[in-house]
């Protein structure tokens, strides 16, 4: 009975961090979402956009812990579907530059909170001043350069073990890499390349999804 119980909980598990994969690519593209449609493009606009917008960054970089985590889970299922054709090389960059996108992630939420509380104590002196075009650079470095990297590094490594290990298509494979390019020269050129990357991982998702579904049922064909 228990050796039942621990095989039926296996089996739930890659389709529970796949179902965890969507939830990150529904939550942080509605983070970016929110955040490109309250602040302004223009890196020298002062910080008017804080009277207006404020409840809405607020709610996006609220979103993005729980998206983390979902990530998390995303991560868990690759890995586990690699099982022992994992090689220590490709696992190291895998899981350390999804790591990083998230320690990256997390810091620009910190610097926009940050720059939340400062406007809600003294709305006046931030609007403007050398502290707000200061956390605005510094979100934009990271996010441009940095992020964008290892976002673009994770789906490189994530499509290569693809395309050797063969537990995804080979057409998904290959449009991660040209979709990984795309992340990470089109950020400077293209305002909506960032959707890519969690656009991306709900597509593997879906395809996680699907495709467990179809081991579920083939015993019974």
């Amino acid at each position: 009975m228990a050796d039942e119980a621990l095989t039926t909980a296996r089996l739930r598990t890659p389709n529970a961090a796949a179902i965890a994969g969507l939830l990150f690519s529904v939550l942080l593209t509605a983070a970016f979402w929110l955040l490109r449609s309250a602040v302004p493009a223009d890196r020298e606009e002062p910080g008017e956009w804080l009277r207006t917008g404020a409840d809405t960054v607020a709610l996006a970089i609220n979103l993005i812990p729980f998206a983390g985590v979902a990530f998390l889970w995303f991560v868990g299922v690759l890995r586990d579907r690699l099982g022992p054709m994992e090689d220590r090389f490709f696992a190291t960059i895998f899981l350390g530059s999804g790591l990083l996108f998230l320690s990256v992630l997390f810091l620009v939420s910190t610097l926009v909170g940050g720059v939340l509380v400062a406007f809600e104590a003294k709305p006046e002196e931030l609007i403007g001043s050398a502290t707000f075009h200061f956390a605005r650079a510094a979100v934009h470095t990271a996010i441009n350069v940095y992020l964008v990297k290892m976002a673009s590094v994770f789906m490189i490594t994530s499509s290569t073990v693809f395309l050797y290990t063969g537990i995804t298509p080979r057409s998904l494979a290959i449009s991660g890499y040209a979709l990984a390019l795309l992340v990470l020269f089109g950020s400077y050129y293209i305002g909506g390349s960032l959707f890519v990357f969690p656009l991306w991982v709900g597509l593997v998702s879906i395809f996680i999804i699907v495709d467990d579904f179809r081991r579920r049922r083939a015993p019974a064909a």
